[in-house]
């Protein structure tokens, strides 16, 4: 699913570029029929922008001043140009390449670099492509309801769950999301299978997804299945991606199979990131305690010393919800 986005963005902004010369080249002839008198003054505009590239280093009398007449005549004539368009209806730039990114100029760099507009393109795709996408159609803000938990404390938890959500995770979650660009805080969502955390994990996926940032969302088989592929396939998009994504989800932690290799992958990814300072958000239908006993210790010590973490509890949502689904 995401080997080959490269070579689909830069067939992106290739079609981008040939739509805009084709409709460059539509436009052109229109004025041509229309209002050829543009064209004329873009002659006398070329011939004098010639004219100021080759006396610019001759030896010539009084050359200051000729060049700068020579600049304020071709200013002159472009102003002219640009108010010729407008009185007849159409935009300054009617008949120049019109960029849907002025800063890359459609290319999808600057310089070596890749632009900002190139991260919107591969959010999108991958927004489209990911079978997360359809989760996200239902699992987001609008659809959250606090009344799916209880206001009555059970065991020996300190509030009820509703609660909890109310006073401590949306809140904490509401000002993540508004600070998101700042904050170099992860999340680790943990607690009893059906209380939520999937749901609210996607209802931040969304809600970044549709603000331009790149969210990868894996469960924990996943990640195993990528980390094999990164470490004996040599897939560096892949590893890429993981690494230096916006926010890297990584859902049901500890029902993938624990081996030596997913264990010591894990802690690197882990690691890897948190020294790159580079966001996660982590859940798991597991204890704090059972965490600890199924993870290494160095992986347990970055989970519970390196992220925010945040119990879920309460009656299991998804069997409220299909009940009520029932009786409908």
């Amino acid at each position: 699913m995401i080997r080959g986005y490269a070579e689909e963005i830069s067939k992106m902004y290739s079609d981008i570029r040939e739509n805009e010369a084709r409709l460059l080249k539509q436009r052109r002839e229109k004025i041509q029929n229309d209002l050829p008198v543009v064209f004329n003054l873009e002659k006398k505009i070329a011939k004098l922008c010639i004219d100021l590239a080759v006396n610019s280093f001759k030896d010539i009398d009084d050359r200051e001043n000729y060049l700068s007449n020579l600049k304020n005549e071709i200013t002159n004539l472009r102003v002219k140009k640009s108010e010729l368009l407008v009185a007849n209806g159409y935009s300054q730039d009617y008949v120049s390449l019109q960029y849907k990114c002025n800063k890359c100029k459609d290319t999808g760099y600057i310089g070596s670099t890749k632009c900002s507009c190139y991260k919107q393109k591969l959010v999108k795709l991958y927004y489209k492509n990911s079978y997360h996408n359809s989760m996200l159609a239902s699992n987001n803000f609008e659809h959250f309801n606090i009344d799916y938990y209880s206001t009555q404390r059970t065991n020996n938890d300190p509030r009820s769950p509703r609660k909890n959500m109310e006073d401590t995770i949306i809140p904490y979650v509401m000002d993540y999301l508004k600070n998101f660009p700042a904050t170099k805080n992860n999340l680790l969502f943990y607690g009893s299978s059906g209380t939520g955390k999937t749901f609210l994990s996607n209802c931040i996926a969304k809600d970044l997804l549709d603000k331009g940032f790149l969210v990868i969302y894996r469960t924990s088989d996943d990640i195993i299945h990528d980390l094999k592929k990164v470490k004996f396939e040599n897939d560096h998009n892949l590893e890429n991606l993981l690494l230096n994504c916006d926010l890297l989800i990584l859902d049901d932690l500890g029902t993938e199979q624990i081996t030596d290799f997913s264990s010591t992958e894990l802690f690197n990814l882990l690691n890897k990131k948190l020294l790159m300072n580079k966001k996660m958000l982590i859940s798991s239908n597991y204890a704090l305690e059972k965490l600890s006993r199924t993870y290494s210790e160095r992986i347990t010590s970055r989970l519970f010393g390196d992220f925010t973490l945040f119990k879920f509890y309460g009656d299991d949502i998804r069997i409220k919800t299909n009940l009520q689904r029932q009786k409908q």
